[in-house]
């Protein structure tokens, strides 16, 4: 079956107890494909019952996979990660055709989910608590990690297998049940992908689709533990305000900002084309994108010259062609990008390469990678997310004021450095406010390493130690194995330790 038809087949569908499924719902939303704008599914606002059902199923689910032992519960997972990476191919199609991303791109998103999925599984295993020296002779003193119960998560468009694979790859290895609620954009390629999971306990992950309504029923309900959010500001503080209300832990990773400074002893091929990379992968729909550039005022001119170059060299167009950027995955983006850049414009920025929609691409919803020259701090530009293909330059007299500048943000999510100055490198390290920090490689992950940020964006992490740790619970305890009297503790207290008295 092809791609095309294979969607059709699954429009409508919810995965639920192991299986596909059609929805109940007489409420369908269509799904658009950025490339072409042609209508390629639809699917279903699935219903409040539809959606306490899972959770029901889940809370089965999990008592048969807790009552795995842990080295099959790894083995399974390493199963599943090859499986995936044996049809990457397959699966990048889908999400090349709902999300709008070169298929290159698409099958990166892919592999990573396999690496994830490893990493997690045997990470796991060494990760279930520790022992302590005792405070007492003859005591044993230890901790011990357990799944919270039912985590949520709730997908982005930009990359939703990936982010759902470090969130449930983490949250399954720690002995969780998870429900997805994805993106209304990518849902399709989300329901494929559930059929790599087979080998788990029917029920023990999920995939409910819909709007916003299915998203808050999931987080508020009292039989769901945990929340991985990933997405805008606005939402994510509404998440974590509903979790606040009993207290279930969330993972919330919402918009970023992020800075590029260029100092005069980076070098320029490199740093320009780093900065084309950072600015333009995934057409600039990336939370860690660079989007507010501070060049060191020695080298602006250059810099500025040479990215719009490269902005210049790269092909947009289908991404199921041989293209470097492909379309912006919905009308709405592309929109809300566009009035930014025409305030960008209004405000005294300049265009030195972009600023339009490309030639000869009548459908679609495609927009060229920009530069923007004269750029300044006070422009809406350097303020707001403008998650599209844009590089905003603002010209810095030092690192000083570069460093000052990068810290003027609501947000702290990524951060950039090209420099060879180990000076400037180390002050980076310890000044920039951010979870995460790119010296002279952007945009690279470490699935043993934390990614998160501060600020507004975000609370919590995913990846490494931290990213396992989200999703358990940890419980000390403390046994006397002879059931000894306390007395040093216990009562009635001696008069000696009582106050004397004047």
């Amino acid at each position: 079956m092809d791609t095309l038809a294979e969607i059709k087949q699954l429009s409508g569908k919810l995965f639920m107890d192991g299986a596909l499924r059609s929805s109940q719902s007489t409420t369908m939303l269509d799904i658009v494909e950025p490339a072409t704008e042609d209508v390629i599914g639809f699917i279903a606002d699935a219903t409040d019952a539809e959606v306490d059902e899972a959770i029901s199923i889940a809370a089965m689910a999990r008592k048969t996979w807790n009552a795995i032992d842990a080295r099959s519960r790894a083995v399974t997972l390493h199963e599943i990660a090859a499986l995936i990476r044996k049809d990457k191919a397959r699966y990048a199609e889908f999400l090349t055709r709902e999300e709008g991303k070169p298929f290159k791109e698409s099958v990166d998103e892919v592999s990573w989910c396999a690496t994830a999925i490893d990493y997690y599984a045997e990470l796991a295993r060494h990760e279930q608590g520790r022992i302590a020296g005792s405070t007492v002779p003859g005591q044993f003193h230890f901790s011990i990690k357990e799944p919270l119960g039912t985590i949520v998560i709730i997908l982005p468009f930009n990359y939703p297998l990936v982010l759902l694979c470090w969130e449930a790859a983490a949250a399954l290895a720690a002995g969780n049940a998870v429900i997805v609620k994805p993106h209304e954009q990518t849902s399709i390629t989300t329901l494929k992908f559930m059929e790599l999971f087979a080998g788990l306990p029917a029920g023990l992950i999920q995939a409910v689709t819909g709007g916003a309504r299915v998203g808050q029923r999931l987080v508020s309900s009292k039989d769901t533990h945990g929340v991985a959010y990933t997405g805008s500001v606005a939402v994510g503080q509404a998440v974590a305000r509903s979790c606040a209300e009993s207290f279930k832990p969330c993972l919330i990773e919402a918009s970023g900002n992020d800075p590029f400074i260029v100092m005069p002893s980076a070098p320029m091929e490199q740093a320009v084309r780093g900065a084309a990379f950072a600015a333009y992968l995934n057409c600039g729909q990336v939370c860690t994108s660079a989007e507010r550039f501070y060049v060191h005022q020695d080298i602006y001119d250059e810099f500025a010259s040479r990215l719009a170059d490269e902005a210049r060299k790269l092909r947009v167009g289908n991404g199921l062609e041989l293209v470097d950027v492909g379309p912006m995955a919905t009308r709405r983006q592309r929109e809300r990008f566009e009035g930014m850049m025409a305030t960008a414009r209004q405000q005294g920025a300049k265009v030195a390469a972009g600023g339009g929609r490309p030639a000869g691409l009548n459908r679609g919803w495609f927009v060229e990678p920009t530069v923007l020259t004269d750029v300044t701090p006070d422009m809406e530009i350097l303020n707001e997310e403008p998650f599209g293909p844009v590089a905003p330059l603002c010209r810095v007299k030092n690192f000083d004021e570069a460093i000052t500048l990068a810290n003027q943000s609501r947000f702290g999510l990524g951060g950039n450095l090209y420099s060879l100055d180990s000076r400037e490198i180390f002050r980076a390290v310890n000044e920039i406010q951010s979870g995460i920090l790119w010296i002279n490689a952007p945009l690279l992950d470490n699935d043993a390493l934390p990614f998160g940020g501060r600020k507004l964006s975000g609370t919590g992490r995913q990846l490494g130690p931290e990213g396992l740790s989200q999703f358990q619970n940890t419980k000390f305890v403390m046994i006397d194995p002879r059931a000894e009297n306390q007395d040093f503790w216990w009562f009635p207290y001696a008069k000696e330790e009582s106050f004397k008295g004047a």
